[in-house]
């Protein structure tokens, strides 16, 4: 079965994207921020990292560059529901310049996030 790690700050957003992929026969794995996520990918690579960007312990920009700087050939889904802007580019766009594979903006349906995440399991 692929394995997919969500690394979100909010509890419920990471409740309800477990739900929804393990009923799509995914195994997930859970952590509460970007220390925390990157400590669980190196006891355990996924197929996937479902990242949120705007975190306080460690932002998923940081947490992006330190994951695909250890692990190149990891599979990063950028997720955040702010729109703020770094200079003239937004939170995904510099996202994906850092390594992410695909951006998803929140609030998402539930098939843009099996799509996504379909997409990116080797």
């Amino acid at each position: 079965m692929p394995s997919v790690l969500v690394i979100d700050d909010e509890d419920q957003i990471r409740q309800l994207i477990r739900e929804v992929l393990e009923q799509a026969g995914y195994v997930v794995e859970e952590a509460n921020g970007g220390k925390e996520g990157l400590e669980r990918y190196r006891a355990g690579p996924t197929d996937v990292v479902l990242m949120d960007i705007l975190m306080p312990d460690q932002d998923g920009l940081e947490s992006i560059r330190a994951l695909r700087r250890e692990f190149p050939a990891s599979r990063v889904i950028a997720m955040t529901g702010g729109s703020d802007m770094i200079g003239i580019l937004n939170y995904l766009d510099v996202a994906k310049m850092l390594g992410a594979c695909r951006t998803i903006q929140k609030p998402f349906e539930v098939n843009t996030l099996l799509d996504a995440v379909a997409a990116e399991v080797i």
